[in-house]
């Protein structure tokens, strides 16, 4: 997180960094994806709860990341 503030604090990034934060966003995006799938097929209970709250904690890093990429 703190490096994605930093690139976000820079604002003019080249376009090799805004790349990468693009590569970034798209795989936690995955991640995300693949946890949230695997929570809700496999598990039951208080596991899934904290599964679904990573999902959501790592989707908002690369909803964040893909932004910054943007800019």
């Amino acid at each position: 997180m703190v490096l994605m503030l930093q690139a976000y604090a820079a604002a003019k990034l080249d376009p090799m960094s805004k790349m990468w934060m693009s590569f970034i966003g798209i795989g936690l995006m995955v991640v995300a994806a693949l946890i949230i799938t695997y929570a809700r097929t496999k598990t039951k209970g208080w596991v899934r709860l904290v599964l679904t709250l990573v999902a959501v904690v790592v989707l908002i890093y690369g909803m964040i990341s893909g932004l910054i990429s943007i800019i």
